[in-house]
């Protein structure tokens, strides 16, 4: 009887270490989360693995409830509240496919793993295990991607042991001869700490300084320079004409994070920049939702907030290259990334504004998460945060 209370506490606990160490903002520590499927289909009722999945999920996202009190500049309610509530859909589809019965558990698996990658469960399909195959199968492309799923299915199954033996080997290789992603060739890529502050001071010195930073960067031998989500604030015309006067007599070209205001909300977008103007490169798929993105304005007959364009502009073309752009939220989720990687670009571009995360991991797991799918895919990684 002991023991049949002591195994649910344990396999909590383990799946509580797994979301944490696997999500902890190291790339090369991604392969822990495979640990959460070997737990999962470990328990003996549905209500445990409801409690493990739950422990996986909250343990990963631990970040959120106090970045939530950053953004909104309020306490931790709120915060633990969301926190909780966007680990309802992971919880629940987890908790509805698990099965005692080993001739259909790795379907279910796969199953419960398609839906956390795709709308609607996908929106807040965080901690993804599969993320973990760019560390474990580098530049195998989509051949490493069905390795890894076929993987996933197999650690839910008896042969497990085995399998996590097998998975174990390629880690230890890939963490033995692991280097980071390439620049694209020409490219540069800015870090700011300009805290809050960003996206929200829209005065001319501000600009002036953005406009000095690239400039350095030009005089490094850098031809386009990336800056982070909400750099340039509203997008205006007095704002492009500013812009297109500085970078006259340069041959440099700046992509560079902005919002573009109407009157049923705003679209946070990339924009690319050069002496002759600008023009919008991309609409983010996915915003945050809730701080973000607010769907039920609509249904209330309000506007505002960020628009979605959930399979919109995978790829966008910048001069004679193709990129791949993640804006902040598409780097913790899957779609975005495997989306843009089936039109093959040429390059990824990741941008975000992570001020409000600040004493939290969740800018190191955008950083982890993008640099694995650039492993994966062999694609040169542009990264510009702003903290």
């Amino acid at each position: 009887m002991r023991c049949d209370r002591l195994q649910p506490m344990l396999l909590i606990f383990a799946s509580i270490i797994v979301g944490a160490v696997g999500w902890s903002g190291h790339v090369l520590l991604l392969p822990v989360a495979l640990g959460f499927p070997i737990i999962w289909s470990i328990t003996r009722t549905r209500l445990v693995a409801a409690l493990v999945s739950a422990g996986y999920f909250l343990a990963a996202s631990r970040g959120l409830p106090q970045g939530v009190a950053a953004f909104f500049s309020s306490d931790f309610r709120p915060g633990v509240l969301l926190w909780l509530c966007a680990s309802t859909g992971f919880v629940t589809v987890h908790a509805v496919l698990w099965t005692r019965y080993d001739g259909v558990r790795s379907f279910r698996y796969l199953l419960a793993a398609i839906l956390m990658a795709i709308p609607p469960f996908g929106i807040t399909g965080w901690a993804h295990p599969v993320t973990a195959a760019g560390v474990l199968f580098p530049q195998w492309g989509w051949w490493g991607l069905a390795a890894m799923t076929a993987g996933l299915a197999s650690l839910v199954t008896r042969i497990w042991p085995a399998v996590a033996i097998a998975l174990g080997g390629f880690w230890v290789w890939s963490a033995a001869v692991w280097t980071e992603p390439k620049l694209p060739e020409g490219w540069q890529g800015v870090d700011l700490e300009l805290a809050a502050s960003l996206g929200r001071d829209d005065s001319m010195q501000r600009h002036r300084d953005l406009i000095a930073t690239v400039k350095d960067q030009a005089s490094r031998g850098i031809h386009s320079v990336v800056l982070p989500e909400s750099a340039l604030g509203f997008w205006t015309p007095t704002v492009e004409r500013l812009w297109a006067r500085a970078l006259q007599e340069t041959s440099i070209s700046v992509v560079a994070g902005a919002a573009i205001v109407d009157a049923g909300g705003y679209d946070n977008v990339l924009l690319a920049l050069s002496a002759e103007g600008g023009r919008l490169l991309y609409r983010e798929r996915m915003p945050v939702p809730v701080s973000m993105w607010q769907p039920w304005r609509l249904l209330i007959g309000k506007s505002g907030g960020a628009r979605a364009h959930f399979f919109a502009n995978p790829v966008v073309a910048i001069g004679a290259n193709r990129a791949a752009p993640l804006i902040c939220y598409e780097q913790l989720i899957v779609w975005p990334a495997l989306q843009s990687m089936f039109q093959d670009p040429d390059f990824i571009v990741a941008v975000g504004n992570g001020w409000w995360s600040k004493g939290t991991s969740i800018v190191a797991i955008q950083r982890a998460s993008t640099t694995a799918w650039a492993k994966l895919f062999a694609k040169p990684l542009v990264l510009s945060f702003n903290t």
